[in-house]
């Protein structure tokens, strides 16, 4: 019976991996295709690769927290962990039908959350830190967006613009110089290319760093799963590339082809700004969704490119801005203050009704998770 446990609790492990790997690599590189930097095949790859990376090395911290800290590690029966990836499993396919990406990480300690209430074994002092946490993040994440959309981005567009040529980027010849630049390709599109590139990686690298607990720390913290750490990040990660290369390629799709909706500098902005706060999270073990932290670095930057139709001290007497969240293009780099709304171009951003729904999403899944983890352990432990 127990084998059979195991091999359930493996195939849920697998399944949940597949789903991370596939909204992870298309958040990831979703800029990097889009622009043809790099192919589908090409990013799944570099997804598994650092991704893997991010797993062996921070990753081991958030396995710690959510397989033996939020509760007890005796409290992960075979049984229990098959349960928790379900309900793990289940919030994914849930959001995948609403269309609304969930938050993984919130979702599994939800799922946690709601077995340590169930059996009175909820250490509230290290689920109170992550919940602190999950306000901070986003917070930060508006503001450092929101500063760098008033202040830097007009000045970063007008120095440093990615513009790219029709032709290949570098061509390899047998000659003496057997790795040229491409007919067109200027020094600073290769720069900046190899810079996209790099906080592609560096996204992925933090997205297995925050994820592969998701799928693998549940069993990890079974007693008796008997599975050790590295045989679980070799077991997520290979099902996060699984989904790299097959359901990865629509979102790739996507991000890809939304990208006209976004400036290839602001998706470096929010790529970088994000991964970094995840990566920190990590490192102190608490996990939290790439996704959220994303989204509120662009409404934030979106924001504060906006904002600059007002002075701080007109906003103090009540002038708000001109909102249309919208993209961020610095045609003239005049000051705060001195544009008007017909400064800020017409295409949207971001769309403030599909925020407000996906952050409802977001709250409601963990929630959700929670309570129905708390039903069925209550139920199991009375009967």
């Amino acid at each position: 019976m127990s084998e059979i446990l195991i091999g359930l609790g493996i195939l849920a492990a697998v399944f949940v991996g597949i789903n991370i790997g596939g909204s992870s690599t298309g958040v990831a590189f979703g800029p990097s295709v889009g622009s043809k930097l790099v192919s589908k095949h090409g990013a799944a790859a570099l997804m598994t690769v650092f991704a893997l990376i991010g797993g062996w090395t921070l990753g081991r911290k958030v396995i710690e927290t959510m397989g033996g800290q939020i509760v007890p590690a005796s409290q992960f029966s075979l049984t229990a962990s098959v349960l928790i990836l379900f309900f793990i499993g289940l919030s994914l396919l849930i959001s995948n039908l609403s269309g609304v990406p969930a938050s993984t990480s919130m979702t599994a300690v939800g799922s946690i959350a709601g077995l340590g209430i169930a059996t009175g074994t909820l250490r509230w002092e290290v689920m109170g830190k992550i919940l602190s946490w999950w306000l901070v993040a986003p917070a930060v994440a508006f503001l450092v967006g929101g500063l760098i959309g008033r202040y830097l981005y007009v000045h970063l567009d007008r120095k440093f613009s990615i513009d790219q040529s029709d032709g290949k980027l570098l061509e390899l010849s047998l000659s003496k110089r057997p790795i040229r630049l491409g007919e067109g390709t200027s020094i600073k599109e290769l720069f900046s290319s190899t810079l996209v590139l790099s906080i592609a990686c560096y996204m992925a690298f933090s997205a297995g760093a925050s994820n592969v607990a998701n799928a693998v720390a549940p069993l990890i913290g079974s007693p008796a799963a008997n599975m050790n750490v590295e045989t679980g990040v070799i077991i997520a990660i290979g099902a996060m590339s699984v989904g790299g290369f097959t359901i990865a390629r629509k979102t790739l799709d996507t991000v890809g082809e939304g990208i006209t909706d976004m400036p290839l500098l602001a998706a470096l902005i929010v790529s970088t700004v994000s991964a970094s706060i995840i990566t920190v999270l990590s490192l102190m073990g608490i996990p939290a969704s790439l996704a959220i932290s994303a989204t509120m670095c662009i409404t934030g930057l979106g924001w504060g490119r906006a904002s600059r139709t007002v002075k701080v001290k007109d906003a103090v007497k009540g002038e708000k801005p001109k909102m249309k969240t919208a993209a961020l293009k610095a045609d003239e780099g005049k000051k705060i203050g001195e544009e008007s709304k017909s400064d800020i171009p017409d295409k949207k951003l971001f769309d403030p009704d599909t925020i407000s729904q996906v952050v409802t999403m977001w709250i409601l899944t963990p929630i959700i998770a929670a309570v129905c983890s708390y039903g069925v352990f209550t139920f199991t432990a009375v009967f």
